[in-house]
């Protein structure tokens, strides 16, 4: 897209605006993802200041902690207010720090939406997104699963997490899909397909593990680098500006557990990158 085309703005499924920088709540747990944070005031207070700096898209899931990270959302947010909208997602189960299995059965993620409701003190659950597709299972019975949820007023709209364009392209002929969250970033492209189209179908694109720059700023003289200095930022701040500069669809959710590394990545969203940056940048992706 043209630099001079960039808008800060999206609306998930058509109706819900959110600003197009958002925030990932997985590192608010303890080590490993796994339990309660450090410092649970100071976890309050930084998700008090994400509404602050306006940003009003939340992502977490019930296996963040497990379930820790919901509860802190609530404690410290709720009542909501009206735009913030809150993402959580179900499909995978916790055995300990570093231990993530796939759990699509529909009786359980009838129990794990119930459970999220509960934790974020919630009667709906504005995007409720299918953690990762259980092969044991088939994405279709976990979608339909869901499709039902939404259809008796539990969730407003469905996404999707860790799925290729087939299991996309089964999912909407179930259900309208209103986004999809990959491992996407400026080193690591492998879904580019899967972003093509949700941009062709204006399908959000929530990119996970967005700041892996690896060598790519390391190097005192990368493009990353030169690209860095020249917009006086840092390397982590012009790979969040380029994810916004590439598509439309895109809502990158930088996770932090530092009120200063938020603010940080929010200053992203001000920088203007030229075509000519962008195009540099859009080299150097290293895995298709």
């Amino acid at each position: 897209m043209a630099t001079e085309d960039l808008k800060m703005t999206f609306r998930i499924g058509g109706d819900m605006e959110v600003f197009r920088m958002g925030f990932g709540a997985m590192r608010i747990c303890g080590s490993g993802v796994w339990g309660w944070p450090t410092d649970r005031e100071e976890t309050r207070d930084l998700l008090c200041a994400v509404l602050d700096l306006g940003i009003n898209l939340i992502d977490t899931a019930d296996a963040y902690g497990p379930e820790t990270s919901e509860y802190m959302i609530s404690d410290a947010l709720a009542p909501y207010p009206d735009d913030l909208v809150v993402a959580t997602k179900g499909g995978l189960v916790r055995g300990g720090p570093g231990d993530w299995k796939p759990d699509g059965r529909p009786d359980h993620l009838r129990r794990a939406l119930a459970n999220s409701l509960r934790r974020l003190e919630l009667e709906c659950i504005p995007l409720y997104q299918l953690h990762a597709v259980d092969p044991a299972v088939g994405i279709e019975a976990s979608v339909e699963t869901l499709a039902g949820a939404q259809q008796e007023g539990l969730i407003r709209h469905i996404g999707l997490s860790n799925v290729t364009v087939e299991q996309l392209e089964a999912a909407l002929r179930i259900v309208p899909i209103a986004t999809v969250q990959n491992r996407y970033n400026l080193r690591h492209r492998v879904h580019e397909p899967v972003l093509e189209f949700c941009e062709k179908h204006k399908i959000g694109f929530i990119p996970w593990y967005p700041l892996d720059t690896g060598n790519l700023a390391e190097e005192e003289d990368s493009v990353l680098s030169r690209i860095a200095a020249d917009q006086d930022a840092t390397t982590a701040q012009i790979a969040l500006a380029w994810l916004l500069y590439r598509s439309p669809v895109m809502l990158p959710i930088p996770g932090t557990s530092s009120v200063e590394h938020l603010e940080d990545n929010f200053d992203a969203a001000e920088l203007h990158l030229s075509t000519e940056e962008v195009e540099a940048l859009s080299a150097l992706g290293l895995d298709g």
